[in-house]
């Protein structure tokens, strides 16, 4: 599938998602009529978040789309890190907002009404975000979009949120101790804040140019092991994640007697390798004599200074 494509699908994906968001909050919003219960209320109201989450990630997931520009000569992926920094940062709002709303009934408790019915919709909403979580987690990992992943994630924390709620508003029903209801719904805004502040740290991750995970800088050197055997050696590896795209440099390192040309046909074969390997992936390599110690100046991100320095008088 191409890149193109594979845009394409997660923008119906996420369409989806802003779909699911319209249709659970008007079904959570009738259960918190019907009830009035404070649990059900922050559960539509954590869908109106979802709703606002998904179109943020439409947005950032256009951006990150754009081709390379003069301007922004690496791609716009990391439009897809904002986009889940943000979705983390409205998830801990909600959990404010939720408890909020549960520590006022907690001081002043109100009695439940149509509880059977107003659970039943909730439930129905919970089924639809489950489905569409599930979806947009697994095609998130798939494709590596950590923003279609992080839509997933909320649309699942809302599905947990619910379960608790449901289960919370179905004790009061049950032993008639209204105080219950929102001390679950705090207990489920403690669950979202995690939810939230993981999505924050990892998105701070991929702003800050965090290497690839370890299975990955595995399958690398497995390539690069591969070309040592064949009388080459490698340094200067680095690489760092991009939203869907990676990057990888290295520095080969060659005889200092080989033509330009073989040093030229290998290093395209080390590109080539690296990019089965990492799918999405942008390699430089920068070809070395390794008989010159001025190859191994540039091992760190800064470069030695081996220039001669003038005598002192």
């Amino acid at each position: 599938m191409t890149a193109l494509g594979d845009s394409g699908r997660l923008y119906r994906l996420l369409w989806l998602s802003v779909a699911a968001a319209v249709a659970t909050i008007a079904l959570k919003t009738a259960a918190w009529l019907l009830t009035g219960s404070v649990g059900l209320l922050s559960d539509a109201a954590e869908s109106v978040v979802n709703l606002v989450a998904a179109g943020v990630a439409l947005a950032a997931l256009h951006w990150a789309a754009k081709p390379a520009d003069d301007h922004h000569a690496y791609g716009h992926a990391k439009a897809e890190y904002l986009s889940a920094g943000f979705e983390g940062a409205l998830i801990v709002v909600a959990a404010l907002t939720i408890v909020v709303s549960a520590s006022g009934r907690l001081v002043n408790p109100q009695p439940l009404s149509d509880v059977g019915v107003g659970l039943a919709i909730s439930a129905a909403a919970s089924l639809i975000n489950l489905t569409v979580g599930v979806l947009l987690l697994a095609q998130g990992r798939r494709h590596r979009s950590i923003t279609l992943e992080a839509d997933g994630r909320h649309l699942l924390t809302d599905v947990w949120t619910s379960v608790g709620v449901i289960l919370g508003v179905a004790a009061v029903a049950l032993t008639g101790w209204e105080r219950l209801d929102p001390i679950v719904a705090l207990a489920v805004a403690m669950n979202i804040v995690v939810t939230g502040i993981g999505l924050l740290r990892r998105s701070a991750g991929g702003l800050m140019d965090e290497a690839l995970d370890d299975a990955a800088r595995g399958r690398i050197e497995e390539v690069l092991d591969g070309f040592r055997a064949r009388g080459v050696d490698f340094h200067a590896l680095r690489t760092r994640q991009a939203g869907r795209r990676a990057f990888v440099s290295v520095h080969v390192l060659v005889p200092g007697a080989w033509t330009v040309q073989r040093g030229h046909d290998l290093a395209e074969e080390v590109e080539a390798r690296l990019r089965e390997q990492v799918p999405e992936a942008t390699v430089f390599t920068h070809l070395e004599p390794a008989e010159d110690p001025k190859s191994f100046d540039d091992t760190a991100l800064d470069r030695a200074d081996s220039s001669p320095r003038p005598a002192l008088r």
